[in-house]
């Protein structure tokens, strides 16, 4: 989230969240901290989302929220279209306005025009916003396509009349400022796709980001052309399909659609499935798949499973035991370690210094990536000959003033990060769990069993904090505890093996059913000893 202000005229430019880290124990997703907005909310002229990612998109329904639903929202039609279905969900609403590339909108002090970049979703856009004091350029998310799958190019001509008219100040994507050379073009990944389903003799499951559209078309075309019909499986990806459908930005010939109950009337050479939990989240839809667990899909030999996605840092251990259970059911499994089944969708070096002579800023302000991304983008400036004082690496809440004497840091306004749990916000993890302990207590489950054979040798014992009084409630106790002890049952031997994946079925089976019984939420903690 980026704020650009000129005397009582402010805008906003995305409103995205980020995924925990390790130690925020059971946080969905954290946001920013929307304090300085809020105390200033008499100044927003205007939220403007770049593209639709969640980085840039996931935060908007809480920040509509506080601010009642009053101000507007611009965005290109994929963009709206995917936060409309985003705040529908949340049952609050705010005036949307679409724009479409070299559309010009006025906003108080601010002209903002809106330019075409590429990058892995389609319908992304940079900004070109005029101010008093003179030019500011925000890329947003980008790479330098020159063949990207739906034919629209980055608006070269647009940033290079912004480096011929005079740019006061660039902020530009950082993302992939480690990595040397061009980013590969989306359509790269096709060519490895017809490789693969050339040779494919059974079922295809491709996992990939639900917002990738190009990637879903990608797989679609390949599709159609070796004569298989393709099924969606995950309520997001099912989503955003739909709605690309519904605004022409995804093409699906007509016979080619395949209900996934129908997956099974068809020959697996004739079948093509694109889903969801390339990450290896533990409840996805790629998951269930590979431990056996989905209702409707069930992984034999012949089968074969892309991960066409780059592993997000943090995930690799989920991902590797995704693709060891896949390989343990027979399936060949190919993944970005073992071929280019993806691409980035951000500017590498040669890509980030031809934005920069384009655009021929007098001030550079790196955005979006980690912290030694942004260095390593300010080195680069620095080789094309932009002063090193011009350069500015911003961390959260640093004001970057520009006025007619030149530019400088100057102070901080409040910000951090507020943590979600579900819909709501909490201020940190241990106000979450005094929260959940107070109100709905603790359930620990506690059990010995023997690895190989997965044969409970202990328990399961039920210890209960502030959830019920044990003595007084020993049906209750004892309900809970021929729940684990089917729910361990069920298990095929392969799952046993997992502790993680064990552990998470537990906590969802016991989760479901107090529920059911009781109407609470206790925060229940699995601990599983092997002997």
């Amino acid at each position: 989230m980026t704020v650009l202000q000129y005397g009582d005229d402010m805008i906003v430019i995305d409103a995205g969240l980020m995924f925990p880290e390790d130690e925020m124990l059971g946080i969905d997703f954290v946001i920013p901290d929307f304090t300085y907005l809020l105390e200033n909310r008499d100044k927003l002229r205007a939220i403007i989302i770049t593209h639709g990612h969640e980085d840039h998109t996931g935060a908007l329904p809480f920040l509509i929220r506080e601010l009642d639903g009053t101000v507007p929202v611009y965005g290109t039609p994929l963009t709206l279209g995917l936060l409309r279905n985003k705040l529908s969900e949340h049952r609050i609403s705010t005036p949307f306005h679409t724009v479409k590339p070299r559309d010009t909108v006025r906003l108080g002090e601010f002209t903002v025009e809106f330019v075409r970049v590429t990058h892995s979703i389609v319908d992304g856009v940079g900004l070109g916003i005029s101010t008093p004091y003179g030019l500011v350029v925000h890329t947003g998310d980008f790479k330098i396509d020159p063949t990207p799958v739906d034919g629209e190019l980055l608006d070269f001509h647009k940033f290079s009349e912004y480096g011929d008219r005079g740019t006061l100040l660039l902020m530009s994507d950082s993302t992939n400022a480690e990595k040397g050379g061009f980013t590969y073009s989306e359509k790269e990944v096709r060519r490895v796709f017809e490789d693969i389903f050339s040779s494919a003799p059974g079922r295809l499951i491709i996992a990939t980001f639900a917002s990738n559209i190009h990637r879903i078309q990608q797989v679609i075309d390949v599709a159609v052309k070796y004569g298989r019909k393709v099924a969606l499986c995950g309520r997001s990806i099912v989503s955003n399909a739909q709605i690309a459908l519904d605004l022409g930005y995804l093409r699906l010939p007509e016979k080619t659609w395949l209900n996934l109950e129908e997956i099974h009337t068809r020959p697996d050479r004739e079948v093509t499935i694109i889903t969801t939990g390339s990450q290896g989240e533990p409840m996805s839809v790629l998951s269930r798949i590979a431990t056996g667990e989905h209702k409707t899909i069930k992984i034999g030999p012949g089968d074969t499973v892309v991960l066409s996605a780059k592993v997000i840092p943090g995930n690799e251990r989920s991902i590797g035991k995704i693709i060891n259970h896949l390989f343990h059911r027979g399936a060949n499994v190919i993944y970005e370690k073992v071929s280019e089944v993806h691409v980035s969708g951000h500017a590498s070096k040669e890509e980030l210094k031809l934005m920069l002579n384009l655009v021929r800023p007098t001030y550079f302000m790196p955005v979006h990536g980690e912290y030694r991304h942004l260095v390593y983008h300010s080195k680069l400036a620095e080789k094309l000959n932009i002063p090193k004082e011009n350069i500015f690496i911003m961390q959260d809440g640093d004001i970057l003033e520009i006025n007619g004497e030149g530019a400088r840091k100057n102070g901080k306004v409040h910000s951090g990060r507020i943590f979600i749990d579900g819909k709501g916000d909490i201020e940190d993890v241990v106000l979450r769990d005094r929260w959940r302990l107070a109100h709905d207590g603790i359930v620990l489950v506690i059990l010995s069993m023997e690895k190989p054979s997965g044969r409970i040798t202990s328990g399961p014992d039920i210890v209960s904090r502030g959830f019920i009084f044990e003595e007084a409630s020993p049906e209750v106790i004892a309900e809970a505890k021929k729940v684990v002890a089917d729910t361990i049952t069920g298990l095929d031997a392969e799952l046993l093996q997992d502790l993680t994946l064990m552990k998470a079925r537990i906590r969802n089976t016991l989760k479901k059913h107090i529920y059911k019984t009781m109407n609470r939420r206790p925060m229940i903690v699995p601990i599983i000893f092997e002997i």
